[in-house]
């Protein structure tokens, strides 16, 4: 392994000279198999890294994550996917492995924020896992280590240009951490705290009731957050996120943002959605711009402009909004957790809409008991956990 890595510029082009390398001399925990990573991929490789691990060590299963821009557009446990899922997510010509399942649940949850992605395995990545990266528009990954099957399968994605990141997932970094910003270096404490199942015994609400898959997904949320740009909301159901809304400054647009996410990612598997009749040849990428659209209040005039032409073999029945209320009113049993405390019930009210029942979040607003009456008035259970997760 190498003590440093030179890299071709910073986030952007003007910003040379640019690298990567240990402050106390040691060797990189990570080696470079494929490609030439640069400055962000290396940023997300990092933080998308501690997600995954931190979510195994959880909940002991495979997982996975989708990361653009340093924060995660999806992030998931390796259980497997219902039929309509793999149908959605277009994998139902696979067979998947559990580890393969989840990259299919944290990249197709919202697949128009995670194309070109960069991609954070907990496992050793297998021939099932790459087979599905392959066909799907990406930056490159990191995982402890790769089948020579898998990597083989890897190496021929982007003209054998693909970034393929190994690292040794024994390496612990040093409890403080340095950053530099306008030339002043900052100082902190590495949050390593521990998010489990114990963050979620102080249930505040009248319903007390936790069921496991509940506290699955509430641990998923917290840990996916841990490592999204705050202020930050997590929207999770069946071991996957399906609505992550980060970097707002105000909390309700962080929960109006990840719970319209939630909505898309329910409404794609609405029987009209799935009915839809493409033309021969369009690419996955087209076909979730288009289906996007077809969800959206614009399709009318889409349908004006003849533009579905292009797209379908034949002329899609819109999905009227009254249509799109009564689907999104029977999605039920999502959890949602808050990197910091809600100020006013209105997150509470958005996040009913979206079939929220399970919250955690670390409390501590003056307004608290208005957060926890409107969690009643809709017989939500609330777990405070006294602790904040802000990623900046």
């Amino acid at each position: 392994m190498a003590k440093e890595l030179l890299l071709k510029y910073g986030c952007n082009p003007n910003q040379v000279p640019s690298r990567i390398f240990m402050q106390d001399g040691k060797e990189l925990p990570i080696q470079v198999l494929n490609g030439k990573p640069g400055y962000i991929n290396f940023l997300d490789a990092f933080n998308s890294w501690q997600l995954v691990k931190e979510l195994k060590e959880a909940t002991q299963l495979p997982c996975a994550t989708s990361f653009k821009h340093v924060s995660p557009a999806g992030a998931a446990v390796g259980t497997e996917l219902s039929e309509t899922l793999k149908k959605i997510y277009f994998v139902d010509d696979l067979e998947l492995s559990p580890l393969a399942c989840a990259y299919a649940k944290a990249r197709g949850a919202d697949r128009m924020s995670s194309y070109g992605d960069w991609i954070a395995l907990s496992d050793t990545c297998d021939a099932s896992t790459a087979t599905l990266i392959a066909r799907e528009v990406s930056d490159g990954i990191i995982a402890p280590g790769y089948t020579k099957e898998a990597l083989s399968i890897l190496k021929g994605k982007r003209k054998g240009n693909y970034n393929i990141v190994a690292i040794d997932e024994s390496y612990v970094p040093d409890p403080v951490e340095h950053k530099q910003v306008y030339g002043v270096t900052f100082e902190q404490g590495r949050n390593d705290l521990r998010i489990d199942k114990d963050l979620l015994q102080n249930i505040v609400t009248e319903n007390k009731e936790l069921p496991e898959s509940a506290k699955r997904d509430l641990v998923l949320a917290l840990i996916t957050l841990k490592y999204t740009q705050s202020n930050s909301v997590c929207y999770t159901k069946d071991g996957q996120a399906i609505g992550v809304g980060a970097g707002q400054q105000s909390r309700i647009h962080c929960t109006r943002l990840a719970g319209n996410k939630a909505d898309i990612w329910y409404l794609r598997q609405h029987p009209k959605v799935l009915g839809l009749k493409f033309k021969e040849g369009i690419r996955r990428p087209d076909r979730d711009n288009t289906i996007d659209v077809y969800i959206s209040d614009d399709y009318m005039d889409v349908l004006a402009d003849g533009i579905w032409e292009q797209f379908f073999e034949e002329k899609p029945e819109p999905l009227s909004r009254e249509e799109k209320r009564a689907w999104i009113s029977t999605l039920t049993g999502v959890s949602l957790g808050s990197d910091a405390f809600f100020p006013f019930g209105d997150n509470i009210e958005r996040a009913h809409r979206s079939g929220v029942q399970y919250i955690a979040q670390p409390g501590g607003s003056i307004r608290d008991d208005n957060v926890i009456d409107t969690c009643n008035k809709y017989h939500m259970a609330m777990a405070f956990t006294g602790i904040r997760l802000f990623h900046h």
